[in-house]
């Protein structure tokens, strides 16, 4: 399973942790999902995996 949001297609970044000593390490940035079930257009109901911003865009717009 890839830690990527089904609609945007948000997925893991990468970058680095630094230290107080500015010491540079790697690191990730995952996105932040949400295992919600959708209805759709045909009464039918499926989960997906969706980043936390494009649900709050996706109850905006409903």
């Amino acid at each position: 399973m890839s830690r990527r949001c089904e609609i945007s297609g948000k997925g893991p970044m990468s970058g680095n942790n630094v230290s107080h000593a500015n010491n540079r390490t790697k690191r990730k940035f995952l996105p932040n999902l949400r295992t919600v079930r959708i209805t759709l257009e045909d009464g039918t109901t499926k989960k997906m995996k969706i980043s936390a911003k494009e649900l709050r865009t996706m109850k905006k717009n409903s």
